[in-house]
């Protein structure tokens, strides 16, 4: 199977990560491909994302309920919760840093998986298994700090892109619930990107009626591709 250029390959069926009771397949590219680089834009633009060294999309038998989503963030106007969260939140810089892991990191990456997924598969990796998920050799990554003076509050894990940055996971003190640090990283990330003159983040997969999803609708100018190409989430149907 070819697209782009490109060979995707189909992963067998396995447990689906959202909803149990389902069953999931991904369509992935070839991670050693040397054209993985120049196509990763345009394949976030066509739907898929990044976890570790794979470019991937689910493509399940019987399930269509992943759907990519972005924010427009050219036309993005926070709403006054959200200005109330970056009032909150003055006192956190916001700091571009490369992609390297290092105690104080992997230090807070632990402590957020086992205080927000302590029944998931990730809690028992090590420091291996922290550069396998969140890094690639080839990815234009950056560890996009939150930090309070010294202290290191949380990490957003971004691609960054010429037209756009890619959200591929972030974590964060789970014992300052007070400051909504999910929330602020991806205020962050869209002012970031607005002043770098990129249009979009990316924001992954949506799931319509997913509680975990649920916090992706809250942000303006949001979008979901659709056959039609990509569109305003309040269009979607």
């Amino acid at each position: 199977m070819r697209e782009t250029g490109i060979r995707l390959f189909q992963t067998p069926e396995h447990a689906c990560g959202y909803w149990p009771e389902r069953r999931a397949r991904d369509v992935l590219l070839d991670p050693s491909d040397p054209q993985l680089a120049r196509l990763y834009p345009h394949m976030l633009a066509v739907g898929f994302r990044r976890s570790g060294d794979h470019v991937y999309r689910p493509r399940c038998h019987a399930c269509r309920a992943c759907v990519p989503l972005r924010i427009d963030v050219t036309r993005f106007r926070p709403s006054r919760n959200q200005r109330r969260c970056l009032a909150r939140n003055a006192d956190i810089g916001f700091l571009a840093r490369p992609a390297q892991r290092n105690s104080e990191r992997f230090g807070l990456y632990r402590r957020y998986l086992l205080a927000r997924h302590p029944d998931g598969g990730m809690v028992e990796g090590g420091p291996d298994e922290f550069d396998r998920f969140l890094c690639a050799s080839w990815s234009p990554t950056c560890f996009f700090e939150l930090r309070q003076d010294a202290r290191l509050l949380g990490i957003a894990v971004t691609d960054v892109l010429p037209d756009a940055l890619s959200a591929v996971y972030t974590f964060f003190e789970p014992t300052e619930t007070a400051r909504s640090l999910g929330t602020l990283a991806i205020l962050r990330q869209i002012q970031w990107a607005r002043d770098h003159g990129k249009h979009h983040l990316y924001l992954g997969f949506w799931i319509d009626g997913h509680p975990k999803m649920h916090y992706k609708t809250g942000f303006d100018a949001t979008e979901i591709l659709t056959a039609q190409g990509w569109r305003p989430l309040c269009e979607r149907g």
